[in-house]
């Protein structure tokens, strides 16, 4: 029991991590990465679909995205999807393909970009933090229930404890990281 409950904390921790992965991808740090564009949807056929399901995104060098479409007739909705996405982007056709270039961030916009790279991981932070409530509370249920003892949940919990130094330690770096990357110019 007490195993079954530290193996789905600690998957749901994980999931917190690549979670906070995914999300701090799409923070723009004045570089081409191909990732920035995936929440982006175009109008395909009546159908919001993911720009990579439309078109190829490529890096064309460190600071430009080529993306081509498909299909020919999709090269205006796909550029009118970037340009109103809220990523500040304008992207430039040429024939079947468009490119689009990142602008230099200012100082104050990576300031105010790392704030929005903090945030995520302090939600981050409060998630692996509900998932040690969660478990510490299946832990104190058993132990109602005289399933473990008092022994048995006291190092459960600090088990638990440990996961969840671990993790936070993990968003940490992942911050450090982030931070130093986007503060270099």
């Amino acid at each position: 029991m007490i195993e079954e409950i530290k193996d789905d904390a600690e998957k749901r921790m994980k999931k917190t991590i690549d979670a906070l992965h995914s999300e701090l991808a799409k923070i723009r740090t004045g570089r081409a990465h191909p990732s920035l564009l995936d929440h982006v949807t175009v109008d395909y056929y009546g159908t919001d679909t993911p720009i990579n399901q439309v078109a190829n995104v490529n890096i064309e060098d460190s600071r430009t995205l080529l993306v081509t479409p498909w299909e020919k007739t999709m090269v205006a909705a796909v550029e009118k999807a970037i340009m109103t996405s809220d990523l500040g982007l304008n992207p430039a056709t040429a024939g079947t393909a468009i490119r689009v270039p990142m602008p230099a961030l200012t100082e104050e916009r990576r300031r105010d970009l790392v704030k929005v790279v903090k945030h995520e991981a302090e939600n981050s932070r409060v998630a692996i933090r509900n998932i040690r409530r969660d478990a510490n509370g299946d832990f104190k249920d058993l132990l109602k229930e005289k399933e473990i003892s008092e022994d048995e949940e006291r190092k459960a919990i600090d088990s638990i404890q440990k996961l969840t130094d671990k993790y936070v330690a993990e968003i940490d770096q992942v911050l450090a990281a982030k931070e130093k990357e986007m503060m270099e110019i």
